[in-house]
């Protein structure tokens, strides 16, 4: 499994994704249209394949390939996979080593190292390129197998198959993901003597790995031989890098001016890197920057997509521009794209963090009342803050909505919080209020002691018999313990 990625491993990897804007332009039917919105990741593909053929419809390798290449680029790699084995199983066309591949990746992807292993062993020796060695050899520094990697990579030298930066830029990646980044430049050395020329992303690692030491000499000194390449273009995430070094470091002025040769090399048709440059004025807590680019970017893309926002929502947040962040949600909203919470909880999360919780109720209250989808997390989040302030009356407020928002597919309530509610529930409100609560809380989670206790404080403060409410615990199968005990001994003699 891919350990989780910093900031800057995001920029190194170079995982540029393309902003797609797909809208069918017929009315006809293909089999794209049919796979490609299939979103959940487990939904098995195989039988609309099978009906799609069944139904006389032509099937072409073109087409097959596309699909395969749509949903390893969405990161649906089982579906991919069935796409391809089905391809196969199929004989829709003779595989070459480049499906093999291809294949052999998803194996690696979705079953682990030694499925792909297996795969790999059962092709053909014309089948057993530099591409499918490459596909395996990324199956195991994907899941840091380190030794088998190494092995794999000699063998590929021994074959005069790792000729491509790609098989180096690998191992360089496993250094760089098992935190060994003291190996990486060595690893670029052994590129230039075996006559592989270093790419854009071989350097970009390179830099990282000194980066991450605090080494600023060596990052300037790759930086320096990468830019007399000649075949070398410099890019956008080299210099994104290294401003956010430089900017670790305090070196606010090397920072600033790498992040303008950034800017000089973007891609206006991505909205990716002003992302990152946005991202990094606003840790530099440059607001003027920030929106200058935020300008720029709506300019220079078709429009903006509900990451582009959730980018600005957080660099805003963190800034503590609540009323710019304010405006940027308003035109999200009147954008035309999707719901997503995900763009609204970004201000919900900002106002709960510097505690503005009326401000994030309210903004929460508003989505509830345009009918748009909130979550169990945020209402409990609000109503934490609330807790945190004395302020019980508003929390229990919160938890209520909460519970009415949450799904059987989402997480469970926070115990804590719900333990605090009860307990004050118990000491301040009446029998009806605690009964309705209860009952709508065993909706969500298994019934416990705490509830009948707050049932029990509840009953002997209104003067109310017990008896039943003892009744209901054995039938519950709730044990008294020491504090319930306590509790029962409160009623008045």
């Amino acid at each position: 499994m891919d350990p989780k990625l910093s900031f800057v491993k995001t920029l190194i990897r170079n995982a540029i994704t393309s902003r797609s804007y797909y809208t069918s332009r017929t009315k006809k039917p293909t089999l794209y249209t049919v796979i490609s919105p299939l979103g959940n990741k487990k939904q098995i593909v195989t039988p609309e394949l099978d009906n799609w053929v069944s139904k006389g419809n032509k099937v072409s390798v073109a087409e097959l390939h596309r699909i395969i290449r749509d949903l390893r680029k969405r990161k649906r790699f089982s579906q991919a996979l069935e796409v391809s084995e089905w391809m196969n199983k199929k004989s829709v066309s003779k595989f070459r080593p480049s499906e093999h591949a291809v294949q052999l990746d998803l194996i690696g992807r979705v079953r682990g190292f030694v499925s792909a292993e297996e795969y790999f062993s059962k092709l053909g020796d014309e089948d057993k390129d530099c591409r499918t060695y490459g596909a395996l050899l990324n199956c195991y520094v994907r899941q840091l197998q380190t030794k088998k990697s190494l092995a794999h990579l000699r063998k590929m030298q021994e074959l005069g198959f790792a000729s491509s930066p790609l098989d180096y830029n690998g191992i360089m990646c496993l250094y760089t993901n098992s935190g060994q980044h003291e190996k990486v430049h060595g690893v670029l050395a052994e590129m230039k003597e075996n006559n592989v020329s270093p790419d854009n992303f071989s350097y970009r690692i390179c830099i990282n790995s000194y980066g991450v030491r605090s080494d600023l000499e060596g990052v300037e000194k790759v930086l320096k031989e990468m830019e007399g390449q000649p075949h070398i273009v410099m890019d956008w995430n080299t210099y994104a890098v290294v401003a956010d070094f430089y900017m670790k470091a305090g070196q606010t002025n090397k920072a600033i001016e790498a992040l303008k040769k950034s800017e000089e090399r973007l891609d206006t048709e991505s909205g990716l890197g002003y992302k990152f440059l946005i991202s990094l004025y606003a840790n530099m807590g440059n607001k003027d920057e920030v929106l200058r680019l935020w300008g720029l970017e709506k300019s220079a893309c078709k429009r903006c997509i509900n990451r582009d926002y959730i980018c600005m929502l957080v660099s805003l947040v963190k800034l503590g521009e609540f009323e710019e962040a304010e405006m940027v949600l308003k035109e999200w909203d009147m954008s035309g794209n999707c719901y997503d919470f995900r763009v609204p909880q970004t201000v919900v999360v900002g106002y709960s963090a510097k505690g503005l919780h009326e401000r994030a109720e309210a903004l929460l209250e508003d989505l509830m009342e345009k009918g748009k989808a909130t979550t169990l997390k945020c209402w409990e989040l609000v109503a934490s803050g609330y807790v945190a302030k004395g302020e019980m009356e508003k929390a229990f407020k919160c938890v209520k909505v909460a519970l009415s928002v949450w799904t059987k597919e989402g997480r469970r309530p926070n115990n804590n919080l719900f333990t605090t509610i009860l307990s004050w529930l118990g000491d301040e409100c009446s029998v009806e209020v605690v009964e309705v609560f209860v009952g709508s809380l065993r909706k969500v989670m298994p019934v416990n002691k705490l509830m009948y206790h707050a049932l029990l404080k509840a009953y002997i403060r209104g003067g109310e018999e017990v008896s039943t409410i003892v009744d209901r615990m054995k039938t519950d199968k709730i044990d008294h313990d020491e504090e319930t005990s306590k509790i029962l001994d409160m009623r008045p003699t």
